[in-house]
């Protein structure tokens, strides 16, 4: 994943940092400007006429033509967001002079203010990329990965002797769906996948889990509105899914059920998980790493956009994410 390119203007994260600098920045030229703190409120007010506008038009203009600016090399977008930067502080200054009879400031100010904030953002989302970046984030996902294997490994492997001699060949396609599990987990996991192959690892692995669980673990999917081609960031549900047995399946002689919920509504993906619970409180701290290493990837990913929200009842945990519906066609011109 490269860091130079420019953010996603389409994505609210972005808006909400750009609009919370300029209003920084508006707030800390009135306290320059004003003579008395008395006369702050009303100099923030003028000053945030001028600043907001150019922002807020400049952010619309660059989220409609989103779906060209990825194609530019990064430093024609650079230069093309500036000039859209000084065109809308232009534009929007006439309108205030000719609509409000409001004067709009010297134009060389507006000018250079409009090239120092977009300059500026872009250089902090610039640095952003690269404190999100894949090497940290693949560090944790490998130190994740680490404890999955030997954990999921050695109870496989049991349960796949145990059907070798009754079972051979429900014992050969249990060791066909390690094979593609554990090809997955060593993969270079940076980009996003689609959600059905996720999905599809995801029933590879419950598969293997039932080998040695059986009727104690029951899996209950509801995909019929999953959008099959959205991308996700690979292994987003399995370490979860795993967590699910682990804490809430395995504790319990009782059969326990998991349920999958997977569908979109209004331009997102949901992918809502359920499972017992069983462990009292350790069942939180045992699924602390997997949850915060899928809320750092959708936050490299999807920043604002992409959610994981959790929630422990008297006899439930629960996890729902909530992403944006990518598609390949939207990789394709990023």
């Amino acid at each position: 994943m490269s860091y130079d390119r420019l953010p996603d203007f389409t994505n609210i994260g972005t808006w909400l940092r750009t609009v919370l600098f300029t209003v920084a920045v508006s707030l800390v030229a009135t306290v320059l400007r004003s003579e008395t703190w008395a006369g702050v409120p009303e100099e923030f007010s003028i000053v945030a006429l001028h600043v907001q506008p150019p922002a807020v038009a400049c952010l619309a203009l660059l989220a409609l033509l989103s779906p060209w600016l990825p194609r530019l090399p990064y430093r024609v977008g650079l230069v093309t967001v500036a000039a859209l930067a000084v065109a809308s502080a232009a534009i929007t200054g006439w309108l205030l002079e000719t609509g409000t009879g409001v004067e709009s400031g010297a134009w060389d100010r507006r000018v250079f203010f409009a090239l120092m904030t977009a300059g500026t953002v872009l250089f902090y989302f610039h640095l952003r990329g690269r404190a999100l970046s894949p090497a940290l984030t693949e560090a944790r996902l490998q130190a994740l990965q680490a404890r999955i294997r030997p954990h999921f490994l050695f109870n496989s492997i049991n349960a796949v002797l145990s059907l070798v001699r009754t079972e051979p060949r429900r014992a050969e396609a249990a060791l066909e769906d390690m094979a593609d599990l554990f090809r997955v987990l060593m993969a270079d996991n940076r980009d996003l996948a689609p959600l059905a192959d996720e999905v599809a690892l995801c029933r590879q692995y419950l598969d293997l889990e039932q080998l040695r669980l059986g009727d104690r673990l029951r899996v209950e999917w509801h995909v019929e509105n999953m959008p099959r081609d959205a991308l996700v960031p690979p292994l987003v549900l399995q370490p979860l899914l795993e967590n699910a047995v682990y804490h809430g399946i395995e504790p319990s002689p009782e059969p326990g059920t998991i349920v999958i919920n997977i569908f979109q509504t209004r331009g997102e993906v949901h992918i809502a998980l359920k499972n017992p619970l069983n462990s009292g409180g350790s069942h939180q701290s045992g699924n602390r790493m997997a949850v915060a290493n899928i809320r750092e990837r959708l936050a490299l990913h999807f920043d604002e956009e992409g959610r994981l929200e959790t929630q422990v009842t008297e006899n439930q945990y629960q996890v729902r994410i909530r992403i944006p519906c990518k598609t390949a066609a939207w990789r394709a011109r990023t």
